[in-house]
């Protein structure tokens, strides 16, 4: 396998927090993960066993204790919170379980959002998030914000603002949590296609056995590592 077809690339990655007693707990082992672009993976786990902290420190938003992380063969972990916020804009998408959506902006105007901080040459960032809101069936809902927008419109929103800049790698939270049998079909089956489309790996934290199904690999995380 080659680097260029890795979307990520884990090797010994450790995190921990402090307990009230100032003892630092590790809560997240990981020895070894490689996600080639266009897989899907399911992360599984009990409470507590590091699903949520995994994407966290794979997107950067919290820095690695040890061990190395690279997002389409780019090292994420070394990099100052700066350099992390910038390659995790220009070759992440993040899709939150609780959406993330700016209540008082349009559905174009979080998606163009999203993609403030990914230049690409010869694209216009609103011009993306329109083809993207479209793509998911929402081009008569631009100018709607999400307090207008259903539970179901309001994830495909977020969908969008995690597709738009076409990342090598999605990072979902439990995507389909906030959503009945329906809605949440819907949703993975955008989720899953769009993805395909972009070329892009997909690693997703889920408890939901209709979605585990839908993953072509799966990892679990267990307890006390």
């Amino acid at each position: 396998m080659t680097a260029d077809a890795l979307a990520l690339t884990v090797r010994d990655l450790r995190k921990g927090f402090p307990d009230p007693g100032g003892r630092r707990v590790e809560v997240l082992r990981v020895d070894r993960l490689d996600l080639e672009r266009g897989r899907t993976l399911a992360v599984v786990g009990e409470s507590g066993s590091g699903k949520t902290t995994l994407l966290h420190v794979i997107a950067g938003i919290l820095p690695a204790d040890a061990g190395t992380v690279e997002i389409v063969g780019r090292p994420m972990t070394g990099l100052g919170e700066t350099a992390r916020d910038r390659l995790r804009a220009e070759h992440v998408g993040y899709l939150f379980q609780t959406f993330n959506l700016l209540s008082h902006l349009t559905a174009l105007e979080n998606v163009t959002l999203g993609m403030t901080f990914r230049p690409r040459a010869g694209t216009v960032p609103r011009r993306l998030a329109r083809e993207a809101l479209d793509r998911v069936g929402l081009s008569d809902r631009l100018a709607y914000r999400p307090p207008q927008l259903s539970v179901g419109q309001q994830q495909r929103v977020a969908i969008a603002r995690a597709l738009a800049g076409r990342p090598g790698l999605v990072l979902a939270d439990e995507p389909t949590a906030n959503l009945d049998a329906v809605r949440a079909k819907e949703s993975l089956d955008l989720l899953l296609a769009f993805a395909e489309e972009c070329g892009a790996a997909v690693l997703a934290v889920t408890h939901d056995d209709r979605a585990l199904v839908r993953f072509q690999d799966r990892l679990t995380l267990g307890m006390g590592v």
